[in-house]
């Protein structure tokens, strides 16, 4: 009787992981859209961009895909975040430290960048309302395709790239 016990027991435990790592597995396979970080300075701040990166696969973003005059979340999935640990000037306006979601409307010409006091929510959540700033800033050719949506920060400030084109965003340091 105490044999059986101990079989059944064992033979649950060889289930249970069974299981666990069958499921375990299937997380492990890539995300269409994987969790991707920038980071760097901007004169004494440090600046963080926290997105998902979607790839192009064939298709036409801007104008299509993204849809111009639209808010787009600048990203797939949660919100886009960006983090500066000190106050800085966005494209010449004051934007507090702190943590913002990341939003875009493109459009051929130009662009409103908007950053929301709301930082964790899915992408889709946005509310005008919560919008700590907006900027507009000037689309350009890229110099090579990119698959993938990434984000640099570089000394003058912050970058988004995609298919053929970036935007560049000036941030400095504010006084």
């Amino acid at each position: 009787m105490k044999n059986l016990k101990f079989t059944n027991a064992l033979a649950m435990l060889l289930i249970g992981i069974l299981v666990s790592s069958t499921a375990w597995a299937q997380d492990a396979k890539p995300k269409a859209s994987p969790p991707a970080t920038a980071t760097g300075k901007v004169g004494n701040a440090t600046i963080t961009i926290n997105y998902s990166s979607p790839s192009v696969k064939g298709r036409t973003i801007w104008g299509e895909l993204v849809p111009y005059g639209e808010v787009w979340r600048a990203g797939a999935n949660e919100a886009t975040t960006v983090t500066t640990d000190r106050a800085v000037l966005v494209e010449g306006q004051q934007l507090p430290a702190g943590t913002y979601s990341f939003y875009a409307i493109p459009g051929e010409e130009e662009w409103t960048l908007i950053f929301n006091k709301t930082a964790k929510q899915w992408g889709t959540q946005y509310d005008e309302k919560q919008d700590a700033l907006r900027v507009k800033a000037k689309p350009r050719k890229a110099a090579s395709m990119s698959e993938r949506l990434a984000y640099d920060v570089t000394k003058d400030g912050m970058v988004l790239r995609w298919e053929n084109l970036e935007v560049p965003v000036k941030i400095q340091a504010a006084k």
